[in-house]
């Protein structure tokens, strides 16, 4: 009798560039901010995913640099960013990271949702 073949598979994870989310909380309920181990200042929040994951180092800048916001969190091994400021101003920065992560690195964008 033959011998059955084994067959081995390999997989691998390979992240594409792209902004999977991108929203904005205009008014966030305050236990939100608890939740998120933030100041309860009131201002609305911007959300982004972004990969690769050291992305959300430039989109913090970026964020940073376009509008008044204060930037809360940067995780560059998951690929998230946190920023608040006034609602237009966190509109503003997460429109100007997708323009600018498209233009320079070609990074896939997706809508921007706000509640």
């Amino acid at each position: 009798m033959a011998e059955k073949e084994k067959q081995r598979y390999i997989e691998e994870s390979v992240p594409g560039m792209q902004i999977t989310l991108a929203h904005v909380i205009a008014r966030p309920v305050p236990e939100l901010y608890e939740k998120l181990d933030m100041e309860n200042t009131g201002e609305a929040i911007g959300l982004m995913v972004l990969t690769p994951t050291d992305s959300a180092i430039i989109a913090g800048d970026i964020a940073g640099k376009m509008a008044n916001v204060n930037l809360v969190y940067v995780d560059r091994f998951g690929g998230a960013l946190y920023f608040v400021g006034d609602v237009s101003a966190v509109y503003s920065s997460v429109k100007a990271v997708e323009q600018q992560l498209e233009m320079i690195l070609g990074v896939h964008t997706c809508p921007i949702t706000q509640t």
